[in-house]
């Protein structure tokens, strides 16, 4: 399968980059390169464009996208938490704009294999790194009850997660769940029949939860927007996207704190905590698609984009 990708919010992410011909943008999901594409297109021969992807499908089939524009492209397969180490090495003076699309791919989401999925028989893998060890598997036949609610309660805000780790945990004591198949029979048969209509598929919230386990994806979102705001030249613009309110509600915290850092009592006549603020929130309330995106890629309906520009000042003091 090809590695298909249709950038969601494209025109509305590039208003957010405020791009420049001569700017060097980076970019730590690349993914098939769609958005990376369009960046390319607006940019002049002194510009650059470092893309970031830790899936191995997703650098090969962008690196033969964007091969008309190799000259001023740099493919590199890693994280995004490595992305502001990245920036420090290739542009010293700071990214002019920094994109992430965070979730998971339409790619990945069609490729049973990838274990992503609750629609298809599958092992149970959900890595968007294969280079990793952990896989949803072992998560599942080897976590303990508790963390096992955990995970299911907090990543993916299931209410029935108590009686799905229970069901899990007896079950694997027979046999080990291996496949997306097995999982999905077990989380059906540990919600109510009731519960289940209207409420869109049952296994979409515990496989949202397992794969963000899977993939440390708040973690890493939550360890990475303030240095990638750091990673930004003045005037520069850090645009995320979401896709759930998880990675919403870190976003727009950090955002904030970045914006307005001061820890002093309302009571305080003037701020004695000393710190300053790193630039402002463009997006006072998150971008959302239009009806006709929506209609046209459905998976854009949940995205939210949210921007931030750093000010010369918190780079200069």
């Amino acid at each position: 399968m090809a590695f298909s990708h249709i950038p969601v919010l494209l025109q509305e992410v590039l208003d957010g980059l405020n791009i420049r011909e001569d700017g060097f943008y980076a970019d730590g999901t690349l993914g098939g390169g769609g958005h990376a594409q369009a960046v390319l297109e607006r940019l002049g021969p002194d510009g650059h464009y470092l893309g970031v992807d830790q899936d191995g499908a997703a650098i090969a089939a962008a690196t033969e996208r964007l091969a008309p524009y190799a000259d001023r492209l740099t493919v590199i397969r890693a994280n995004y938490e490595e992305l502001p180490r990245l920036i420090r090495e290739a542009a010293p003076q700071g990214a002019d704009g920094i994109l992430l699309d965070l979730g998971v791919s339409s790619y990945q989401l069609d490729s049973p294999e990838r274990g992503f999925t609750y629609r298809e028989d599958a092992p149970l893998d959900m890595r968007m790194d294969q280079r990793q060890d952990l896989t949803a598997e072992i998560i599942v036949n080897t976590y303990s009850e508790e963390e096992l609610t955990r995970i299911l309660y907090t990543f993916g805000e299931e209410r029935y997660a108590r009686n799905i780790a229970r069901r899990i945990v007896r079950e694997r004591e027979k046999t080990l769940v291996r496949t997306t198949g097995q999982l999905t029979d077990l989380i059906r048969a540990s919600i109510p029949a009731r519960t289940q209509a209207g409420e869109g598929h049952p296994a979409k919230r515990s496989f949202q939860a397992l794969r963000i386990a899977t993939n440390r994806e708040l973690t890493v979102l939550e360890n990475s927007v303030e240095a990638l705001i750091d990673a930004l030249a003045p005037g520069g613009r850090l645009c995320i996207i979401t896709f759930h309110s998880l990675e919403d509600r870190i976003v727009k915290n950090a955002f904030r704190t970045a914006w307005q850092p001061c820890t002093c009592p309302p009571s305080f006549p003037v701020c004695i905590c000393g710190k300053k603020s790193k630039g402002t929130v463009i997006t006072r309330r998150p971008v959302t698609a239009s009806e006709e995106e929506q209609a046209n890629n459905p998976r854009s309906k949940s995205a939210k984009l949210r921007v931030f520009e750093r000010t010369e000042e918190s780079v200069i003091g």
